[in-house]
């Protein structure tokens, strides 16, 4: 047999061979790719959501330090809460156990203190100048506040409607000055000789436009004239005008 013969069947034999070698190593190359690409994916997935663990920790944490934070603020709002309330127990307790009459109402509400004395427990009829009996009441009065420095006083004055006797129009020209001008005294009593202090207070004067009672009778009249203590509250005597630290 020629030589030839069985050469070209063994070259086919060995193209065959080497062919379903390459592709079986393309083949191979091709899923080794693939898994290169599919961990280069899954790395980065776990890379990312490495990242998004990290990122949420820190937000779970500083949610939790403005929690802990928020606590605090809590607790110390409800300290305060409970101080004031306290102190404004205390006040008002204070007051009904100094200014025992039954020509002195005192009641509070929305945390300010007022303090209602009839007018002739203070002043004679007509008039703006304190009766003894009066200034011993404000003595009492500014003994119980010389402990609430922080507080803001304003001393109100109301009349009932009857107008101004002829006798006394050169001094007081209607209700409104007469108003006034006992809130006036009743003040600066309190700080000259009371040893209030003067940033604590204020004078004001309603006259008969601020009644209680029906001035219709003599029993409501009576009610109407008076001088109401208001003591407001420590957050209001803060933003009161003119009030200070000092």
């Amino acid at each position: 047999m020629p030589k030839s013969t069985w050469i070209v069947p063994a070259v086919l034999s060995a193209l065959l061979v080497l062919g379903a070698l390459g592709w079986t190593a393309w083949k191979r190359g091709s899923e080794l790719a693939a898994a290169q690409a599919a961990l280069d994916e899954g790395r980065k997935a776990a890379e990312q959501s490495a990242a998004q663990a990290a990122a949420l920790k820190a937000d779970l944490d500083s949610a939790k330090a403005e929690t802990a934070e928020l606590t605090d603020k809590l607790a110390e709002a409800e300290k305060e809460m409970a101080s004031a309330s306290k102190s404004k127990n205390t006040l008002e307790e204070e007051m009904r156990a100094a200014l025992q009459s039954k020509d002195i109402t005192i009641s509070q509400l929305q945390g300010r203190l007022t303090v209602d004395i009839l007018d002739h427990v203070l002043f004679d009829s007509g008039e703006a100048a304190l009766k003894s009996e009066g200034q011993e009441i404000l003595h009492r009065l500014a003994t119980v506040l010389a402990t609430h420095t922080n507080r803001a006083i304003h001393v109100v004055g109301h009349t009932d409607n009857v107008p101004i006797r002829a006798a006394a129009r050169s001094r007081f020209a209607s209700n409104w000055e007469l108003s006034t001008t006992r809130a006036t005294a009743a003040v600066r009593f309190l700080h000259e000789h009371a040893g209030v202090n003067p940033r604590q207070l204020g004078a004001l004067g309603y006259g008969e436009f601020h009644p209680v009672a029906d001035n219709a009778t003599p029993e409501g009249r009576a009610k109407n004239r008076r001088i109401a203590v208001v003591i407001l509250p420590e957050e209001l005597a803060a933003r009161s005008p003119g009030s200070s630290k000092q």
